[in-house]
């Protein structure tokens, strides 16, 4: 199974530039980052673009949770 090269954009500052280039299996996927005691949610855009040898999904921030205790 392939995946699509995904970046992430937009979110709170300490999503770091290392954190924002990902892969994801289906683009309908949601990406969720763990942070402290929560998890930051990415959706795709419909965008997609190129970074010199193939295209990238665009995900933007969508918000955040907290985790459940």
């Amino acid at each position: 199974m392939s995946a699509f090269k995904v970046m992430l954009t937009g979110g709170p500052s300490y999503v770091t530039e290392s954190m924002r280039l990902c892969e994801v299996v289906d683009l309908a996927d949601s990406v969720k980052l763990s942070y402290g005691n929560g998890y930051e949610h990415f959706g795709y855009t419909g965008e997609t673009v190129s970074d010199g040898e193939e295209p990238v999904a665009v995900f933007t921030w969508k918000g955040r949770t907290k985790i459940a205790e």
